[in-house]
């Protein structure tokens, strides 16, 4: 018996359009409206099969004759003789498939995605952790809102900044992406050539594909930027903005600025970008023109280097912290990968790697590919065998590298209570996403990397 029925391929993306034609931005506004669940949608959205009523259902709501958008032939191909028809009007409950497939389900094709890096703008696996993704894109409409992110390594900032700012684009703004990892060293060098590679960066993303453009705005910036050995770097950047660009482009500006915490490396960097960031964010209060600029700023860890409070970016505007999946957010992570797992099995998940998104994304990854069952994985995640292994050989590296780290990781593992250590470590750690942060006090993230640096040590008996 058939199990459901899914969108044709061809007419997925005019599902998809669709869907923003009728006013849901968002899956989970889908799901709201329809009273099932995202991952319901997702499947939906994405040619996976779904029930039957579910299918109806959206098709009704999203205003879609079935016929028009359902697979019957491939559906008839996979789990009917030939000679059968499906009559898509049948209201025999028989043919009502479970809620949840599992990967041994014949009429079910995996379309699994390894979890590396930012998640897909389109991806079923993006979990929103609401209300956090509402309140960034209610905040990113308002003129001179800024918008701060702070998460550990592996914890989704990339991909809810990437949706923030898709958010802003689709409202009509202009948008530049800046990630501070892939700027090259020689920028970081002085303040001028710092400023003049940002100034540059944020043109040519502005200018797009638009030579012309491109050559006005930066043959404006080479003779704007003479000004700055004598009214300083800082006020020709922003003169800059107030002169040019703004006016060019004539539409608000968004920009979105990713490990912004690399400056913290660089005392004659820091100090007077995130005072400008600071003061234009205060100039929009008072000034129109700054109204037009608007902040999304992504990063790993507070500032463990002195940052004057008054010219800081990081105590104003929308303050959010990422936190770790629920227990109901991995169990709809992992209906979405297909797998019928209940408390038990999500427990057993739980208590090895928390909620942590990379460490549960990959787990589900590799199972839901049948690479390796729960049991096995639980046996072998903490050790050099498991599907960790790279990821943990990647931080072990890093903590040998500096000692200071590895020596303060050894002492957090090796204690069954909260350390207390130095801001500047307390604050590295946090950042590798290797501790979790109890007020001034630190504990090991989750068991996986207690157990691991545990063994570690004692196999070799050595510090990390």
């Amino acid at each position: 018996m058939p199990r459901g029925i899914r969108v044709k391929t061809e007419c997925i993306p005019l599902v998809k359009q669709r869907k923003l034609q009728k006013g849901f931005v968002r899956q989970i506004d889908l799901a709201e409206r329809v009273g099932r669940s995202q991952s319901v949608i997702n499947f939906f959205l994405n040619g996976r099969t779904v029930e039957y009523l579910n299918f109806y259902e959206l098709c009704e709501v999203l205003g879609f004759e079935v016929n028009e958008i359902a697979d019957f032939e491939a559906l008839a191909s996979v789990n009917t003789p030939k000679t059968q028809k499906i009559n898509s009007s049948s209201s025999d409950s028989s043919f009502l498939p479970s809620p949840v497939a599992t990967p041994n389900s014949p009429s079910l094709t995996l379309d699994l995605e390894y979890p590396e890096g930012e998640v897909p703008l389109d991806s079923p696996f993006y979990i929103e952790r609401l209300p956090i993704e509402q309140r960034c894109y209610a905040e990113i409409k308002k003129p001179g809102s800024l918008i701060r992110i702070k998460a550990p390594q592996h914890m989704g900032k990339s991909s809810l900044l990437a949706r923030i700012l898709q958010q802003a684009e689709n409202q009509g703004n202009k948008v530049v992406s800046i990630d501070f990892q892939i700027a090259d060293e020689e920028f970081f060098s002085d303040l001028n050539k710092f400023l003049r590679w940002f100034c540059d960066t944020v043109t040519e993303a502005l200018a797009g594909n638009d030579r012309e453009l491109l050559e006005k705005l930066l043959q404006q910036l080479d003779e704007h930027w003479k000004s700055g050995q004598r009214f300083g770097y800082m006020k020709s950047c922003k003169n800059y903005f107030e002169r040019y660009l703004f006016p060019e482009i004539n539409q608000p500006l968004v920009l979105g600025l990713e490990k912004v915490d690399r400056l913290f490396e660089y005392p004659k960097i820091y100090k007077d970008f995130f005072g400008l960031l600071r003061a234009v964010h205060e100039e929009a209060k008072r000034r129109d023109i700054w109204k037009q600029l608007r902040l999304a700023i992504a990063y790993s860890t507070d500032a463990y280097v002195p940052v004057d409070i008054n010219q800081s970016p990081f105590n104003v505007g929308l303050a959010l912290e990422l936190p770790e999946f629920t227990h109901e957010q991995v169990k709809d992570l992992a209906q979405r990968h297909q797998l019928n797992w209940h408390d038990t099995e999500i427990n057993n998940l739980t208590q090895l790697v928390g909620g942590h998104p990379f460490l549960v994304r990959l787990a589900l990854f590799k199972i839901a590919n049948g690479e390796i069952n729960l049991a096995n994985f639980l046996q072998t995640a903490p050790t050099a065998a498991g599907i960790y292994r790279q990821h943990l050989q990647r931080q072990e590296y890093i903590l040998q590298q500096q000692p200071e780290l590895g020596k303060a990781m050894q002492d957090i593992v090796a204690n069954d209570h909260p350390v207390i250590l130095t801001t500047e470590i307390r604050f590295k750690l946090y950042s590798l996403g290797l501790v979790t942060l109890q007020n001034d006090q630190v504990i090991p993230r989750c068991e996986l990397y207690r157990q691991y640096f545990c063994t570690l040590i004692k196999d070799n008996q050595k510090t990390i």
